[in-house]
């Protein structure tokens, strides 16, 4: 009876495997939406699958001595199978390499946000220290214009005392007038 076993069934079977032995649940879910999907599309009924499995069960696959064209058939089966197991290991492993190289990727990302984060914190403090250094620079410039007339002034004023108290009288200039 396992002779009559469809190669869409045979799929079906081994994404069933493939759903079983998969440890990861996030590609368990995934083997499982596309069981569905493939059981759907190809129209194959749970009745159906629990048949194939009962008629495995009941009578699985032995190797015959004389070939003949139910052994062929058998043997072409069989390397279906062999074949199949070998596709889904394949793909298993290939599955667990990018899921390796997912979470080395993610680890990478954040890791250059952690970076990112301090780059982005210290151009704030940065920014901060220039901003309060300009906002001083106008205050500098108006006191150096403070003190430069508050010296002025009183340079002009110890002129102003220095000559007003001198013992030196002026000359008298009102000869030159007349």
């Amino acid at each position: 009876m396992t002779e009559n076993i469809d190669k869409k069934e045979l799929k079906i079977l081994a994404d069933i495997l493939a759903l079983v032995l998969e440890n990861e649940p996030g590609q368990s879910v995934n083997a499982l939406e596309t069981l569905k999907k493939r059981a759907k599309k190809n129209m194959v009924t749970g009745g159906a699958i629990k048949n194939i499995f009962y008629s495995i069960a009941e009578n699985p696959p032995k190797p015959e001595t004389k070939p003949s064209s139910r052994s062929r058939k058998s043997t072409t089966n069989n390397a279906d199978l062999i074949k199949a197991r070998s596709q889904i290991t394949s793909l298993t492993q290939d599955i667990n390499r990018l899921d390796t190289v997912i979470r080395s990727l993610r680890v990478q990302n954040e890791s250059l946000r952690s970076e990112l984060l301090l780059t982005q914190q210290s151009r704030a403090e940065i920014q901060s220290v220039l901003y309060s250094n300009q906002a001083k620079e106008p205050f500098k410039k108006i006191l150096g214009i403070i003190f430069f007339i508050c010296g002025l002034l009183i340079g002009i004023a110890t002129t102003a005392i220095y000559h007003s108290v001198s013992s030196t009288p002026p000359p008298n200039n009102s000869i030159y007038l007349n």
